[in-house]
């Protein structure tokens, strides 16, 4: 299996905003910088599994990051050498809950729509 470096980019909303930029701004830095090294070895190592990587779904992929405060998740997907950040989030239980992985599915959506 070949990898290739991707080119990470943030998803960007129809109103202009960034939304796991902005998250990422609000954490403390120690887990911004253990969430940017888990993206940097995923755009380094494309494609990787578990633990680091979880498929979703289709085009639909997750960084696991384990942090002091809990887990940091953060959905991705693939469209050619990009590697988009659409959502992200600090899980507090096992389960994804349904409305994290809904706001990634409607980005994924609007990210699809918005291509040409």
């Amino acid at each position: 299996m070949t990898t290739y470096v991707l080119k990470v980019i943030f998803y960007l909303s129809e109103t202009g905003n960034e939304p796991v930029r902005e998250w990422l701004r609000e954490l403390p830095s120690e887990d911004k910088r253990q969430i940017g090294e888990d993206i940097k070895t995923a755009q380094l190592g494309w494609p990787l599994g578990k633990p680091l990587i979880r498929k979703i779904e289709k085009d639909l992929w997750e960084v696991r990051t384990r942090l002091e405060s809990g887990i940091a998740r953060v959905f991705f997907t693939v469209d050619g050498e990009y590697l988009i950040l659409l959502h992200g989030f600090i899980k507090k239980s096992q389960k994804t809950p349904q409305n994290e992985l809904k706001t990634a599915l409607t980005r994924l959506g609007n990210y699809k729509r918005g291509r040409k």
